[in-house]
């Protein structure tokens, strides 16, 4: 089962997530990376939070399809937090090709056996940005959350820790 949890920043959708998970082993595949002070103290505060018992964390801001891969079949549910940070990291990897990549995570989920979630900004619903990094950012974006909703069994968009189902299938 394959679910796509949308949102804006601090909608509630990784908490969402958890909440579906709750009572249960899961890996949590963060992608996140520490490049500034706050960011490092966010993503230690997370760790805190999810410390203990039911989470086996896996950091992995670049090579998210090699790992799903790995713990595909395993009987574990996974959460991947979040695709726009994995997004943000290959795009500003100089030897990555993010289309490459977008196009081999889809692949990746439609062969993934288990249950996993997958948490990603909906970024569309705001302005045009200025910039062309900021634009290619938001136009590749819209798109990998379009492929990923096609091939999800379920996408649930969170506003303001209000879940709401946009797809439902076989479930």
């Amino acid at each position: 089962m394959i679910g796509l949890i949308l949102g804006g920043a601090r909608s509630g959708k990784s908490r969402y997530a958890e909440q579906l998970l709750a009572g249960r082993a899961a890996v949590y595949l963060a992608t996140a990376t520490a490049g500034d002070a706050e960011m490092a103290e966010r993503i230690a505060r997370h760790k805190l939070d999810r410390a203990g018992g039911q989470w086996q964390l896996l950091e992995e801001p670049l090579n998210v399809v090699a790992a799903l891969d790995k713990l595909s079949g395993r009987g574990t549910s996974v959460l991947l937090d979040c695709l726009t940070l994995w997004l943000t990291n290959v795009l500003l990897a100089e030897d990555r090709d993010a289309e490459a990549e977008c196009l081999d995570l889809v692949a990746a989920l439609k062969r993934f056996d288990g249950e996993l979630l997958l948490i990603s900004n909906e970024v569309g619903s705001g302005i045009v940005p200025l910039g062309q990094l900021s634009r290619d950012f938001v136009d590749r974006a819209g798109w990998l959350n379009q492929a990923i909703a096609a091939v999800a069994d379920k996408v649930t968009l969170v506003v303001a820790g209000l879940p709401l189902q946009l797809k439902e299938e076989g479930l």
